[in-house]
């Protein structure tokens, strides 16, 4: 074990004014063990991202592994879930301010999520006063100033789950022998170790959302993590319980042996769609029959997207795991209703739908549509905590099912490009400027749809594709159209609230990254030095 001495000399942190309450000696040596005991296993399972990466850009396409065969034609189940992650009819994600949390944490949903990803942008202040914020949640002092009123959570608050970033990122704040620690195990680490014991106290438990899995290899570093992390903090196997996102190609490939692989731990698996998209166009950025027609056509009814849905919920049932549902980021306008009457109207169609094909809960983004939500899976299932009985024996999806992206209908239009470009810089702009949930056309946008915005332009770019008003995409055209939204996102914000962000370098950084002759990965890694 590392000692005191050890961790003095071995780490190295960027001040800051929670340093010392949230990073802890006793922290920092927790966080300096799991560095050196798994950065190696992570060093090789990110090389092994960038092989498969490389394979699928040169053609290679994604299958079932018949080396695994044997996991997915076992009959095996998963761990029970704890009696208060047993109904999970509404999720809520959201940030770990304060006063989100307060709101998100009464707003009757019957989960959290605590969102260090893609609704919270990673700079230093972020994440460790919202690790600081978690500490006060789980030990029940929570309060903040909503609406101009003091508020706490209540006593039905939901249950809480801590999403980490993922694998891919580093925490360049905090260096263990002279190397960034995982942005994972950072997230992961300081939360299990600050609240692990006050949620059992309080009757709950650490619970965590594990993003960008990309095969069942994550999910085995992970285990590995957390049995390293329970005998640790002496808790009883199976104490910290997790719920995997499958939001990458690859991934849905092989849902069955995550689920093996981490089958003390895991509850659920959860429907990544902007995600999923992001990775498709990723993926085989080269193959231009993987092109994708405007996002407003990518509906969750589209078939390779629909077959992802039902292989999830079918995989999970017989595993007796959770499948969640995807999200929905609508934000109702309360002083004029009818203005988001239809899109609402959307959301109770696609909420009925994941209640009818079996899903036991789905995601919102903001507290007033978690009621409209939980009606459409009560009237499924009833006083039934869940739908995990349903087997769903009648879905039979192959590989080329999940990859018949030539299936889909749809076109590429100008109005889409423009729409890209502009939600694209205007999310930028925010996230640049630390705000990682940004309510865009009524609806809370976060880093996964920036992502599938940037990445659809530059595919619409590198295979030229023709629009429908016979405008070929285009360097010439994106300049043009990126100048004209940017003007236009300035006159429909106002000069006060543009001011706030950082729109310009948003603007320059969307350029940079849609004209690239190479895709860049993930957004952070570009703008790593700018927040």
């Amino acid at each position: 074990m590392t000692t005191a001495v050890d961790v003095l000399h071995s780490v190295d942190l960027t001040p800051h004014r929670l340093v010392d309450s949230v990073l802890t000696p006793d922290v920092q040596e927790f966080l300096v063990d799991l560095h050196r005991a798994f950065q190696p296993g992570r060093n090789v399972l990110l090389a092994n991202h960038a092989d498969a990466a490389k394979r699928f850009a040169d053609q290679a396409r994604p299958s079932f592994d018949p080396q695994t065969a044997y996991i997915r034609s076992g009959e095996w189940h998963i761990a029970p879930p704890p009696l208060d992650l047993t109904n999970r009819r509404t999720e809520l994600t959201g940030p770990v301010r304060r006063e989100a949390m307060v709101e998100a944490l009464n707003s009757g949903a019957n989960v959290f999520m605590a969102d260090f990803e893609d609704t919270t942008t990673p700079n230093w202040d972020n994440v460790l006063s919202g690790q600081a914020n978690l500490r006060d949640a789980y030990a029940g002092t929570l309060t903040a100033i909503v609406h101009g009123e003091i508020r706490t959570p209540g006593p039905d608050a939901a249950a809480i789950m801590v999403r980490t970033r993922g694998w891919h990122l580093d925490e360049s704040n905090m260096k263990i022998d002279g190397e960034s620690v995982a942005a994972s195990l950072f997230d992961f680490a300081v939360c299990a170790f600050h609240n692990s014991l006050p949620a059992i106290a309080a009757g709950t438990g650490p619970y965590f959302y594990l993003p960008k899995f990309e095969s069942a290899a994550d999910a085995r570093l992970w285990s590995d993590v957390l049995q390293f992390t329970e005998e640790r903090l002496g808790l009883h196997r199976g104490t910290i319980r997790v719920t995997v996102l499958i939001e990458t190609i690859a991934a849905a490939f092989e849902m069955d042996e995550i689920l093996f692989e981490l089958r003390d731990h895991i509850t659920g698996l959860h429907t990544g769609n902007w995600d999923y998209l992001f990775s498709i166009v990723k993926s085989f950025r080269n193959d231009s029959s993987f092109v994708l027609p405007d996002r407003a056509d990518l509906s969750a009814t589209t078939p390779f997207i629909r077959s992802f849905t039902e292989l999830l919920v079918s995989v999970c049932h017989r595993r007796g795991a959770h499948a969640l549902g995807g999200m929905s980021g609508i934000v109702p306008d309360p002083i004029n209703p009818d203005r988001t009457a239809a899109a609402l109207r959307k959301v109770t169609v696609d909420k009925r739908r994941e209640a009818g094909d079996g899903f036991d809960g789905t995601r919102i983004a903001h507290p007033a549509v978690v009621s409209l939500a939980e009606a459409e899976f009560d009237r499924v299932l009833s006083y039934r905590p869940n739908q995990i009985e349903v087997q769903r024996d009648d879905v039979y999806v192959t590989a080329g099912d999940l990859l018949a992206i030539t299936t889909t209908r749809g076109e590429c239009t100008e109005a889409g490009l423009r729409r890209n470009l502009r939600i694209g810089m205007h999310y930028l702009g925010e996230w640049l400027a630390g705000t990682g949930a940004v309510a865009i056309d009524d609806h809370i946008e976060d880093l996964a749809m920036a992502e599938l915005c940037r990445v659809q332009v530059w595919q619409w770019r590198h295979h030229g594709i023709e629009l429908t008003n016979g405008f070929t995409v285009d360097e010439a055209l994106i300049r043009r159209l990126a100048t004209s939204e940017h003007q236009n996102l300035r006159k429909s914000l106002g000069e006060a609230e543009w001011s706030s962000g950082r729109f310009d370098e948003a603007f320059s950084i969307l350029l940079d990254l849609v004209l690239a002759e190479d895709l860049a990965d993930f957004i952070p890694h570009q703008t790593a030095g700018l927040h």
